[in-house]
Protein backbone atom coordinates (compact mmCIF):
# COMPACT_ATOMS: atom_id res chain seq x y z
CA UNK A 1 0.00 0.00 0.00
CA UNK A 2 1.55 3.68 -0.91
CA UNK A 3 1.90 5.60 2.37
CA UNK A 4 -0.05 8.87 1.55
CA UNK A 5 0.96 12.74 2.65
CA UNK A 6 -0.55 16.07 3.15
CA UNK A 7 -0.47 18.19 0.06
CA UNK A 8 2.15 20.54 -0.66
CA UNK A 9 1.33 23.70 -2.96
CA UNK A 10 2.65 22.72 -6.60
CA UNK A 11 6.03 23.65 -7.56
CA UNK A 12 5.03 24.80 -11.30
CA UNK A 13 6.17 27.50 -14.09
CA UNK A 14 2.84 29.81 -13.60
CA UNK A 15 3.15 31.75 -10.36
CA UNK A 16 6.51 34.35 -9.83
CA UNK A 17 8.81 34.14 -7.16
CA UNK A 18 8.02 35.14 -3.78
CA UNK A 19 10.30 38.18 -2.92
CA UNK A 20 12.52 37.72 0.21
CA UNK A 21 12.31 40.74 2.71
CA UNK A 22 12.92 43.78 1.73
CA UNK A 23 16.93 44.53 2.37
CA UNK A 24 17.32 40.90 2.17
CA UNK A 25 18.84 38.79 -0.66
CA UNK A 26 17.23 35.09 0.48
CA UNK A 27 14.51 34.17 3.24
CA UNK A 28 14.98 34.02 6.47
CA UNK A 29 15.65 30.89 6.63
CA UNK A 30 18.41 30.70 4.00
CA UNK A 31 21.50 32.18 6.35
CA UNK A 32 25.19 31.40 5.95
CA UNK A 33 28.08 31.97 8.11
CA UNK A 34 30.64 34.24 7.08
CA UNK A 35 34.34 32.68 6.30
CA UNK A 36 36.26 32.94 9.21
CA UNK A 37 38.37 31.46 11.94
CA UNK A 38 41.54 30.07 12.05
CA UNK A 39 40.63 26.64 10.42
CA UNK A 40 38.91 28.53 7.49
CA UNK A 41 42.40 30.50 6.76
CA UNK A 42 44.38 27.11 7.11
CA UNK A 43 42.08 25.20 5.14
CA UNK A 44 42.95 27.52 2.62
CA UNK A 45 46.23 27.99 2.18
CA UNK A 46 45.94 24.12 2.84
CA UNK A 47 44.62 24.11 -1.07
CA UNK A 48 45.99 26.78 -2.40
CA UNK A 49 49.48 25.81 -1.09
CA UNK A 50 48.93 22.74 -3.01
CA UNK A 51 47.46 24.41 -6.02
CA UNK A 52 44.33 22.56 -6.00
CA UNK A 53 40.81 23.22 -6.99
CA UNK A 54 37.90 22.98 -4.67
CA UNK A 55 34.23 23.22 -5.77
CA UNK A 56 33.40 25.12 -2.66
CA UNK A 57 35.28 27.75 -4.43
CA UNK A 58 34.68 27.42 -7.76
CA UNK A 59 30.84 27.13 -7.34
CA UNK A 60 29.99 29.90 -5.27
CA UNK A 61 29.16 27.48 -2.31
CA UNK A 62 27.38 28.90 0.13
CA UNK A 63 28.31 26.77 2.89
CA UNK A 64 32.09 26.88 2.47
CA UNK A 65 32.37 29.31 6.12
CA UNK A 66 30.59 26.37 7.58
CA UNK A 67 32.47 23.93 6.09
CA UNK A 68 35.79 24.75 5.87
CA UNK A 69 35.75 26.07 9.53
CA UNK A 70 35.05 22.17 10.19
CA UNK A 71 38.14 21.62 8.32
CA UNK A 72 35.81 19.77 5.58
CA UNK A 73 36.11 20.29 1.23
CA UNK A 74 35.07 19.35 -1.46
CA UNK A 75 38.47 18.86 -3.88
CA UNK A 76 37.97 19.26 -7.32
CA UNK A 77 39.91 17.14 -9.66
CA UNK A 78 40.87 17.57 -13.50
CA UNK A 79 41.77 21.49 -13.12
CA UNK A 80 39.42 24.37 -12.74
CA UNK A 81 37.73 24.96 -16.29
CA UNK A 82 34.43 22.56 -17.74
CA UNK A 83 34.12 21.78 -20.86
CA UNK A 84 29.96 21.93 -20.43
CA UNK A 85 28.20 24.62 -19.54
CA UNK A 86 25.27 24.05 -17.38
CA UNK A 87 23.01 26.94 -16.66
CA UNK A 88 23.11 26.77 -12.94
CA UNK A 89 26.63 25.78 -11.94
CA UNK A 90 29.16 28.94 -11.39
CA UNK A 91 32.39 26.86 -12.77
CA UNK A 92 34.14 28.45 -15.51
CA UNK A 93 33.52 26.76 -18.59
CA UNK A 94 35.97 27.10 -21.71
CA UNK A 95 39.13 24.61 -23.23
CA UNK A 96 40.80 23.46 -19.81
CA UNK A 97 44.86 22.46 -19.79
CA UNK A 98 46.07 19.12 -20.19
CA UNK A 99 45.06 16.76 -16.98
CA UNK A 100 47.67 17.55 -14.15
CA UNK A 101 49.79 13.84 -13.76
CA UNK A 102 50.65 15.12 -10.28
CA UNK A 103 47.60 16.32 -9.29
CA UNK A 104 46.43 13.34 -7.09
CA UNK A 105 49.12 12.73 -5.40
CA UNK A 106 48.77 16.36 -4.05
CA UNK A 107 44.97 15.21 -3.54
CA UNK A 108 46.19 12.48 -1.25
CA UNK A 109 48.44 15.18 0.45
CA UNK A 110 46.06 17.58 1.06
CA UNK A 111 43.17 14.81 2.84
CA UNK A 112 46.08 13.34 4.50
CA UNK A 113 47.16 16.53 6.43
CA UNK A 114 43.25 17.39 7.51
CA UNK A 115 43.33 13.58 8.64
CA UNK A 116 39.14 13.72 8.08
CA UNK A 117 37.11 10.28 8.76
CA UNK A 118 35.09 11.09 5.29
CA UNK A 119 35.43 13.60 2.42
CA UNK A 120 33.88 14.07 -1.50
CA UNK A 121 35.86 14.27 -4.59
CA UNK A 122 34.62 16.03 -7.38
CA UNK A 123 35.58 16.74 -11.26
CA UNK A 124 34.84 19.46 -14.00
CA UNK A 125 33.73 17.66 -16.86
CA UNK A 126 36.33 16.84 -19.35
CA UNK A 127 34.63 15.75 -22.68
CA UNK A 128 38.00 16.83 -24.12
CA UNK A 129 39.86 13.71 -22.64
CA UNK A 130 38.80 10.34 -24.35
CA UNK A 131 37.86 8.62 -21.35
CA UNK A 132 36.51 11.61 -19.99
CA UNK A 133 39.21 11.60 -17.10
CA UNK A 134 38.21 8.39 -15.90
CA UNK A 135 41.67 7.16 -15.05
CA UNK A 136 42.81 10.37 -13.44
CA UNK A 137 39.92 9.77 -11.03
CA UNK A 138 40.90 6.14 -10.67
CA UNK A 139 44.73 6.95 -9.63
CA UNK A 140 43.66 9.48 -7.71
CA UNK A 141 41.36 7.68 -5.70
CA UNK A 142 44.16 5.34 -4.73
CA UNK A 143 46.45 7.79 -3.74
CA UNK A 144 43.94 9.20 -1.99
CA UNK A 145 43.61 5.50 -0.15
CA UNK A 146 46.91 5.12 0.22
CA UNK A 147 47.37 8.43 2.11
CA UNK A 148 44.06 7.53 4.33
CA UNK A 149 43.44 4.52 4.62
CA UNK A 150 40.90 5.30 7.43
CA UNK A 151 39.37 7.25 5.58
CA UNK A 152 35.40 6.64 3.68
CA UNK A 153 35.59 8.87 0.29
CA UNK A 154 32.58 9.16 -1.91
CA UNK A 155 33.09 10.49 -5.34
CA UNK A 156 30.98 12.76 -7.34
CA UNK A 157 31.90 12.06 -11.01
CA UNK A 158 30.41 14.02 -14.08
CA UNK A 159 28.33 10.99 -17.06
CA UNK A 160 31.28 10.10 -18.77
CA UNK A 161 28.93 10.64 -21.75
CA UNK A 162 27.24 7.43 -20.98
CA UNK A 163 30.37 5.25 -21.44
CA UNK A 164 29.89 2.30 -18.93
CA UNK A 165 34.01 1.32 -19.33
CA UNK A 166 34.89 4.68 -17.78
CA UNK A 167 32.56 4.03 -14.93
CA UNK A 168 34.19 0.45 -14.46
CA UNK A 169 36.96 2.52 -14.55
CA UNK A 170 36.34 4.55 -11.55
CA UNK A 171 34.92 1.76 -9.36
CA UNK A 172 37.64 -0.22 -9.78
CA UNK A 173 39.45 2.11 -7.99
CA UNK A 174 36.80 0.76 -5.24
CA UNK A 175 35.48 4.49 -3.65
CA UNK A 176 33.64 3.33 -0.74
CA UNK A 177 30.47 5.51 -2.60
CA UNK A 178 29.77 6.70 -6.37
CA UNK A 179 27.32 9.74 -6.97
CA UNK A 180 26.56 11.16 -9.84
CA UNK A 181 23.77 14.08 -9.92
CA UNK A 182 20.57 13.96 -11.86
CA UNK A 183 20.29 17.86 -10.73
CA UNK A 184 16.41 18.07 -12.01
CA UNK A 185 13.41 16.33 -13.25
CA UNK A 186 13.55 15.02 -16.65
CA UNK A 187 11.49 17.79 -18.17
CA UNK A 188 13.71 20.56 -17.06
CA UNK A 189 16.81 18.36 -17.54
CA UNK A 190 18.04 19.85 -21.02
CA UNK A 191 17.02 23.27 -20.12
CA UNK A 192 19.65 23.05 -16.82
CA UNK A 193 22.03 20.74 -17.76
CA UNK A 194 22.65 21.53 -21.42
CA UNK A 195 25.46 19.22 -22.43
CA UNK A 196 23.79 15.95 -20.79
CA UNK A 197 20.59 13.86 -21.01
CA UNK A 198 18.79 12.74 -17.70
CA UNK A 199 18.54 9.09 -19.16
CA UNK A 200 22.23 8.78 -19.73
CA UNK A 201 22.52 10.12 -16.30
CA UNK A 202 19.81 7.49 -14.87
CA UNK A 203 22.04 4.67 -16.56
CA UNK A 204 25.10 5.91 -14.89
CA UNK A 205 23.61 5.74 -11.43
CA UNK A 206 21.73 2.22 -12.70
CA UNK A 207 25.10 0.81 -13.55
CA UNK A 208 26.83 1.97 -10.56
CA UNK A 209 24.19 0.44 -8.66
CA UNK A 210 24.39 -2.66 -10.91
CA UNK A 211 28.23 -3.11 -10.18
CA UNK A 212 27.06 -3.24 -6.19
CA UNK A 213 28.55 0.36 -5.20
CA UNK A 214 26.81 2.56 -2.24
CA UNK A 215 25.05 4.98 -5.49
CA UNK A 216 24.06 8.83 -4.34
CA UNK A 217 22.59 11.36 -6.16
CA UNK A 218 20.71 14.90 -5.64
CA UNK A 219 18.62 17.28 -7.00
CA UNK A 220 17.81 21.01 -7.03
CA UNK A 221 14.96 22.05 -6.02
CA UNK A 222 13.02 25.71 -7.45
CA UNK A 223 13.63 25.83 -11.05
CA UNK A 224 10.01 25.12 -11.96
CA UNK A 225 9.59 21.58 -11.44
CA UNK A 226 6.20 20.47 -9.88
CA UNK A 227 5.82 18.50 -6.76
CA UNK A 228 4.86 15.59 -8.28
CA UNK A 229 7.57 15.14 -10.67
CA UNK A 230 9.93 15.31 -7.43
CA UNK A 231 7.74 12.23 -6.15
CA UNK A 232 8.31 10.38 -9.32
CA UNK A 233 12.08 11.10 -9.64
CA UNK A 234 12.41 9.52 -5.46
CA UNK A 235 10.10 7.00 -6.33
CA UNK A 236 12.18 5.94 -9.33
CA UNK A 237 15.46 6.25 -7.22
CA UNK A 238 14.16 4.28 -4.78
CA UNK A 239 13.32 1.39 -7.19
CA UNK A 240 16.22 1.60 -8.69
CA UNK A 241 17.94 1.01 -5.36
CA UNK A 242 19.82 4.32 -4.94
CA UNK A 243 21.09 4.60 -1.20
CA UNK A 244 21.35 8.17 -0.80
CA UNK A 245 19.77 11.53 -2.11
CA UNK A 246 20.19 15.21 -1.45
CA UNK A 247 17.65 17.78 -2.00
CA UNK A 248 18.09 21.51 -1.69
CA UNK A 249 17.70 24.87 -3.17
CA UNK A 250 19.17 26.59 -6.06
CA UNK A 251 19.73 29.78 -5.33
CA UNK A 252 20.95 31.61 -8.73
CA UNK A 253 25.10 32.26 -9.18
CA UNK A 254 24.16 35.56 -11.20
CA UNK A 255 22.17 36.94 -13.33
CA UNK A 256 24.03 34.81 -16.35
CA UNK A 257 22.35 31.72 -15.14
CA UNK A 258 19.31 30.20 -14.75
CA UNK A 259 16.66 32.36 -12.99
CA UNK A 260 14.81 31.09 -9.78
CA UNK A 261 11.52 30.35 -10.00
CA UNK A 262 10.77 30.03 -6.23
CA UNK A 263 12.16 29.38 -2.79
CA UNK A 264 11.00 25.99 -1.26
CA UNK A 265 10.12 26.29 2.26
CA UNK A 266 11.79 24.25 4.90
CA UNK A 267 8.50 22.34 5.74
CA UNK A 268 8.66 21.27 1.81
CA UNK A 269 11.58 19.56 2.33
CA UNK A 270 10.82 18.09 5.50
CA UNK A 271 8.26 17.01 3.85
CA UNK A 272 9.81 15.35 0.28
CA UNK A 273 12.42 13.61 3.07
CA UNK A 274 9.42 11.62 4.52
CA UNK A 275 8.20 10.76 1.42
CA UNK A 276 11.66 9.61 0.22
CA UNK A 277 11.85 7.51 3.23
CA UNK A 278 8.94 6.03 3.19
CA UNK A 279 9.60 5.09 -0.64
CA UNK A 280 12.68 3.11 0.56
CA UNK A 281 15.70 5.36 -0.21
CA UNK A 282 17.97 4.66 3.00
CA UNK A 283 19.37 8.35 3.59
CA UNK A 284 18.22 11.95 2.56
CA UNK A 285 19.80 15.23 3.32
CA UNK A 286 17.03 17.01 2.23
CA UNK A 287 16.74 21.59 2.98
CA UNK A 288 17.29 25.09 1.53
CA UNK A 289 21.12 24.65 2.04
CA UNK A 290 21.95 20.97 1.36
CA UNK A 291 24.41 20.57 -1.19
CA UNK A 292 25.87 16.62 -2.54
CA UNK A 293 28.28 17.13 -0.25
CA UNK A 294 26.74 19.17 2.51
CA UNK A 295 27.45 17.80 6.14
CA UNK A 296 29.15 14.58 3.89
CA UNK A 297 31.97 14.96 6.78
CA UNK A 298 30.01 13.19 9.06
CA UNK A 299 28.96 10.15 7.05
CA UNK A 300 31.92 7.84 7.69
CA UNK A 301 28.93 5.88 10.22
CA UNK A 302 26.05 6.32 8.25
CA UNK A 303 27.98 4.21 5.18
CA UNK A 304 28.95 1.80 7.08
CA UNK A 305 25.94 1.20 7.93
CA UNK A 306 24.41 1.61 4.60
CA UNK A 307 26.91 -1.51 3.62
CA UNK A 308 25.69 -3.65 6.43
CA UNK A 309 22.44 -3.40 5.62
CA UNK A 310 23.24 -3.64 1.64
CA UNK A 311 24.93 -6.87 2.74
CA UNK A 312 22.19 -7.73 5.51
Amino acid sequence: MRTTFRKLPVLNGGDAPPEPPKGRRHPDWIKVRIPSGENYFDVRELVHGLKLHTVCESASCPNIGECWDRRALTIMILGGICTRSCQFCDVPTGRPEPADPDEPRRVGLALGKLGLRHTVITSVDRDDIPDGGAAHWAETIRQVKAACPGMTLEVLTGDFKGETRDVDTVLAAKPDVFAHNLETVPRLSRQVRVQARYDRSYAVLAHARKMGAIVKTGLMLGLGEELDEVRAVLEELAALGVHIVTLGQYLRPSKNHLPLHRYVTPDEFAQLKDEALAFGIMHVESGPLVRSSYHADGQADLIAEIVARARG
